[in-house]
């Protein structure tokens, strides 16, 4: 099931109409619509504020997998998000659970590039990083809090601030990320 049909499902068992829904998430209902119907498809910061608006994880979004005890996520079989206007790819390493849980992906930026800016989680989520190659840029807060990662650096945030991440190298920039949704509120 695509991004849209899995918006549509989980709008509609929490009984929300698409004004509702866009009041939530703060995308318009032109919009949603077309996302929904598959006819557009959204950046990864319309995607996320959909996601915050239903209350759930973009990786449940992007496709449900059946809990189990081992599962192995092949190389090609990975949930691959990429924006195409900026060229920011999501990979989710991790299962997409339908309940709120830790999400571990790996985002890749390439030069000159950013990830636009994410909205806010809800409280009690937080994010971890490693920067795995390329230097990166992360900004907290529309900006106000700026930190800037080289190779082996990590940081950690509580992640309800609107938050921002830039490629400040001339090559690729790849870091891993989990994102802890099991305190959200």
């Amino acid at each position: 099931m695509g991004f849209g049909r899995n918006v549509r499902k989980l709008r509609k068992e929490k009984k929300l109409s698409l004004e509702e829904l866009s009041k939530k998430c703060g995308v318009s209902r032109s919009m949603l619509s077309q996302i929904e119907r598959e006819e557009k498809n959204p950046t990864i910061q319309v995607a996320c504020q959909i996601a915050e608006g239903l209350n759930t994880t973009l990786s449940r979004l992007l496709g449900e997998q059946e809990e189990k005890e081992a599962l192995v996520i092949r190389k090609g079989e990975r949930l691959i998000y990429r924006d195409e206007q900026s060229g920011f790819e999501r990979h989710l390493l991790s299962p997409s659970f339908p309940s709120r849980g830790v999400e571990f992906i790996l985002n890749i930026i390439p030069p000159g590039k950013e990830s636009g800016a994410f909205p806010p989680h809800l409280p009690g989520v937080k994010e971890y990083i490693v920067v795995d190659e390329g230097r990166l840029k992360v900004e907290l807060a529309g900006g106000k809090r700026k930190y800037e990662l080289e190779p082996g650096d990590s940081i950690y945030f509580e992640a309800d601030v609107e938050h921002r991440f830039i490629n400040a190298g001339n090559g690729e920039c790849r870091y891993y990320l989990v994102i802890d949704s099991n305190q959200a509120k």
